[in-house]
């Protein structure tokens, strides 16, 4: 029997935990979840079976950082980004996808970390400069996180997992089959 002293791991992957790292959390897959944060550094994903087929693990943390940004420092200490108890979740959830398209933009990725769940939709209708100043409640916030990410450490972070990632698009969108999420639509 060979000795085996390497691993493979996803490269997107790779690229998107260690950017979590930096920013102080610690990513633990669980069937049991789809995103949760312990409130004390842990994010808990959800499997990949569990998550929708155009998922991935980069998505759902780039996700949960910006609800991280978007709900401030103090967020971080609380369960879930304080959000549990929030009576106007939805202003807040598009404040998160609104900054979630503009950090995809800088790398031309919008489509590739599209929105999950019941709020695609809104994410899918965003102008091109989804920060742009507008009547939406959620523009205000989604500003005041974009400020905080680039004024901390985060905005630079993100910024550097979204080149990676970009790169890696560029290298496998030729061979991507059609239905593949590699085949996205740069915006």
């Amino acid at each position: 029997m060979r000795p085996i002293t390497k691993t493979y791991a996803d490269p997107l992957d790779l690229v998107w935990l260690h950017a979590a790292k930096q920013m102080g959390m610690r990513v633990e897959r669980s069937a049991e979840v789809n995103a949760s944060w312990s409130g004390n550094g842990v994010l808990t994903i959800g499997t990949a079976e569990t998550l929708d087929p155009d998922d991935s693990l980069a998505q759902m943390i780039l996700h949960e950082a910006c609800h991280a940004l978007v709900e401030g420092p103090e967020s971080l200490a609380k369960l879930d980004w304080g959000l549990l108890n929030n009576p106007d979740k939805k202003a807040h959830e598009h404040a998160c996808l609104r900054l979630q398209a503009a950090f995809a933009d800088l790398a031309g990725m919008r489509a590739f970390f599209a929105s999950t769940t019941m709020f695609r939709p809104y994410y899918d209708a965003l102008p091109d400069v989804p920060l742009a100043d507008g009547d939406d409640p959620a523009i205000a916030m989604a500003q005041t996180a974009w400020r905080r990410a680039f004024e901390g450490a985060w905005g630079k972070v993100i910024a550097d997992a979204l080149g990676q990632t970009a790169h890696i698009a560029q290298a496998v969108r030729r061979v991507a089959p059609e239905n593949s999420l590699w085949q996205y639509d740069p915006r």
